[in-house]
C-alpha cells in the first residue's frame, strides 16, 4: 500500500520540524521544505540548511530549499511530491516569522512585508499550489489543507500588529476554504498555538525585553510553555482520517491561553 504523502513548509525547526517527524514516524512520505537561510529583512536567525538536513535524516523525508513567498517554487514542490509518490494527501503551512517590538507605524516596511508575505501570503501560496493536487486524488478523497495560525489571531498583542493581522488572516482563510471545498473530500483546518518553545517565541521575548521565552509561561493556565511536539500531534490528527468531520476549524493548542 502506498504511503500517504504530505508537504510541510517551515520544516527546518519548530512546529514544522516536529510535524514532519511526527508524520514520518507514522509512515507518511513527507516533502519537507524550508527557506533554510536568513532573511536580510529580519534581525534574528532563520532555520538553517543543517537543521533541515537533520529533519531529512528520516528515511520517509525528502528535503527541499524554497521560499514560501515564491509561488512557482511551491508549485514545483507539489509537482515533485506527486511525481515521486503518486499524489498529495496533505499540505501543511507551518512556515512563519515574527517582527515588531515597536508600534505598527514604526515597524520598518521590510520587516512588515516579511511578516505579511511569509505568514499570510505564504499560506495562500501553498493553498493555491497544493489544493488542486489534493483534488486530483480520485474520489472518495481525504485530502487535508492545514495551517498554523496563532493565539495572536484573536488577541490584540501590542507591538506585534502585523503578526496578529497575518495570523487572523490565516484563520479566516481556512474558514473560507472549508466552505469552498465543501463536499469534495478535501478539508481545510488550522491549529492556533499558544506560547510554544520555538525560535519565534524566543524572538518575541527579545522584542518585549524579556529575559527568555520562559517568561511567557505564566500567561497560560497550564503555567508552562508548549512543546512543538504537542502542536505537531494535533496537526497529525488533523492530517489523518479521524478528522473527517472537521473543516474550517481553528483548533486551539494553547495551554488554555484563549480561556
Amino acid at each position: 500500500m502506498s504511503p500517504r504523502v504530505a508537504l510541510v513548509t517551515g520544516a527546518a525547526r519548530g512546529i514544522g520540524a516536529a510535524t514532519t517527524r511526527r508524520l514520518a514516524d507514522l509512515g507518511w512520505a513527507v516533502l519537507a521544505v524550508d527557506l533554510a537561510a536568513d532573511d536580510p529583512a529580519l534581525p534574528y536567525g532563520m532555520g538553517t540548511l543543517a537543521e533541515l538536513s537533520t529533519v531529512a535524516d528520516h528515511p520517509n523525508v525528502v528535503a527541499r530549499v524554497l521560499d514560501v513567498r515564491d509561488r512557482a517554487a511551491l508549485a514545483s514542490a507539489v509537482t515533485e511530491a506527486e511525481d515521486r509518490w503518486g499524489g498529495l494527501d496533505a499540505a501543511i503551512a507551518a512556515a512563519g516569522v515574527i517582527a515588531g517590538g515597536v508600534p505598527l507605524w514604526e515597524v520598518p516596511e521590510a520587516q512588515e512585508d516579511a511578516v505579511l508575505d511569509t505568514d499570510l501570503r505564504g499560506v495562500v501560496n501553498l493553498a493555491r499550489a497544493a489544493i488542486p493536487a489534493l483534488l486530483r486524488r480520485p474520489a472518495p478523497r481525504s485530502g487535508r489543507f492545514l495551517a498554523v495560525a496563532s493565539a495572536a489571531a484573536t488577541r490584540g498583542l501590542p507591538m506585534l500588529a502585523a503578526y496578529c493581522a497575518a495570523k487572523a488572516g490565516v484563520a479566516g482563510l481556512v474558514r473560507a476554504l472549508g466552505v469552498e471545498l465543501g463536499d469534495s473530500g478535501v478539508t481545510a483546518n488550522a491549529v492556533s498555538p499558544g506560547s510554544t518553545d520555538t525560535p519565534i517565541l524566543a524572538e518575541s521575548a527579545r522584542l518585549y525585553d524579556l529575559p527568555a521565552a520562559a517568561a511567557f509561561a505564566p500567561q497560560q493556565p497550564m503555567a508552562r510553555l508548549l512543546d512543538p511536539t504537542e502542536v505537531a500531534a494535533v496537526l497529525a490528527f488533523l492530517a489523518g482520517p479521524d478528522s473527517s468531520g472537521m473543516t474550517g476549524s481553528v483548533v486551539p493548542v494553547d495551554g488554555g491561553l484563549a480561556l
